[in-house]
């Protein structure tokens, strides 16, 4: 067996699994930990991998998707009830990530189905400017646009990540320089812009194109059940820690 191939070890569950995982310590940091500390700054720069790979696999699977209406319409409904673990955990106010999951749907849906390119690309850039009110805002509907162009192809999928991580370094970059960008600074956004990065080299490298032959429906629903559970169980603790229960 050639090397590449043995090196291509990851199917796309194995890999969704890790994003949960890096997800995780990331909400984790955002929660429980001092948000000026070492290990807050390595847990967020982990939990950076997630975003990316999730709108890879959208992406991708897009085509193997029996009703895109069901799908939107399930995503959508999780979105909604996410929402009150994603305020209550985090205590941030925007959209969370399923709603720019709903967003970035629309962009591959528009893309495979309006043949008119001015129609096409005006109602993207409307739907890109939409996610300003959602978690990962505007960089998560680009990502899409950098696969939808690499369109599987290994060599092209690995320029997209390229972009997508020069993207996010270029958005904390633009961040930091309003805060008064130091040398710590600098150091911090090169280290939150390696957890994209790592997706890429995870996706091009490891990933064999291939789904999990076991547990396929039960995977389905942890993906989307992990996401307002997590973030319920992590407020929940929070509060007990805090006393307000």
């Amino acid at each position: 067996m050639p090397e590449e191939s043995r090196l291509r070890c990851l199917n796309r569950d194995a890999i969704k699994y890790i994003a949960m995982a890096t997800m995780l310590l990331n909400h984790f940091a955002h929660v429980f930990l001092d948000h000026g500390s070492t290990l807050f700054a390595v847990f967020t720069g982990i939990g950076y991998f997630t975003a990316p790979v999730m709108v890879y696999f959208m992406v991708e699977g897009y085509g193997y998707t029996r009703s895109k209406k069901k799908y939107l319409l399930r995503l959508l409904l999780f979105a909604v009830l996410s929402q009150f673990p994603y305020f209550y955990g985090l205590g941030i106010g925007n959209l969370n990530m399923l709603f720019t999951l709903c967003l970035c749907f629309g962009i591959i849906w528009l893309d495979k189905n309006v043949e008119n390119k001015v129609l096409r690309i005006g109602a993207q850039v409307l739907l890109v400017f939409l996610s300003g009110f959602c978690d990962w805002a505007f960089l998560a509907p680009l990502y899409t646009l950098f696969f939808l162009w690499a369109e599987g192809d290994r060599k092209k999928t690995a320029v997209a990540y390229g972009l997508a991580t020069a993207l996010f370094g270029a958005f904390l970059l633009a961040s930091g320089a309003m805060q008064g960008l130091t040398g710590a600074r600098l150091g911090l956004e090169l280290l939150y812009a390696s957890g994209v990065a790592a997706a890429g080299v995870c996706v091009v490298c490891l990933y064999n194109g291939e789904r999990m032959e076991r547990g396929r429906t039960f995977s389905k629903w942890f993906f989307y059940c992990f996401y307002p559970a997590h973030l319920l169980v992590l407020g929940l603790v929070n509060a007990k820690i805090q006393g307000l229960w």
